[in-house]
Parts: C-alpha cells; structure tokens; sequence
C-alpha cells in the first residue's frame, strides 16, 4: 500500500532536494571538527540550523495525518538541543499551524516572510521611442 503519489505538488520536489543537498553542504562543513569542540558553530548558524529543522518538521507533518505525532520527539529534542545551547525557543504556531509571530532568524537584519506567489505579469515590448 503506497501512501505517497508518485509525483509531488509543484515545487515541492524540487524544494525537498535543495534542502537535502544543503543539508549534506552543512555536514562537510562541520565534519572535519572534532566531537569534542564546538564544530565551528556560532550561535547565529546554529540557530538557523534548528530553525531549519523545525520548519521541515512542520512542513513534513503534511505527508501523513499521524506525522504530526510521529514527529514531536524531534521537536522536544530541538527544544532540549536549543536549551543546552542557550537559543531562544522556537517560534510558537497558532491553531492554524503558522508562526504567532513573524519567523526571525539569528541576523535581526534579516526576517523571513511568507511570500505570496502571484503570476507573473505579462511580458511588454520595449517603449519606442520616437525622435
């Protein structure tokens, strides 16, 4: 018995591999560290790191209608990892599953917002120009 289809919503495929592959980037550059030290980590990058984590989580909770449940014992143990590290706990959601507050990431400078995906407008010929 299949669960899954074959082919994902569009962009979802696509998104899914570019976070896997950012994934594999982010372990060569920590691997080389031993265990014993730190892993080159500063607190900004492990913070969007958990981030990342967490939004996946929320975002794979989707595949499944127990995934949710499944998937608490990451939550916790990101929320224990954040403790230990002394980050700020994760955003809370609301009812409706989205952020209570806007999702901000290490650097205050940068705020992620939820994009709107509208269509592109049409394409318009160059002005002519008359002289």
């Amino acid at each position: 018995m299949e669960l899954l289809p074959t082919i994902a919503a569009p962009g979802v495929g696509e998104r899914a591999d570019a976070a896997a592959d950012a994934a594999c980037h982010l372990y060569d550059a920590v691997a080389p560290w031993s265990s014993a030290e730190p892993g080159g980590w500063s607190r900004t990058a492990a913070e969007d790191a958990a981030e990342t984590i967490e939004t996946t989580a929320h975002a794979l909770a989707y595949a499944h209608p127990r995934a949710e449940v499944i998937l608490a014992p990451v939550h916790a143990a990101l929320a224990d990892l954040r403790r230990r590290l002394g980050l700020p706990p994760s955003d809370q959601l609301t009812a409706d599953g989205l952020p209570a507050t806007p999702r901000t990431v290490g650097n205050p400078r940068r705020t992620r917002r939820v994009r709107l995906l509208t269509p592109p407008l049409p394409r318009q010929p160059p002005a002519r120009t008359t002289s």
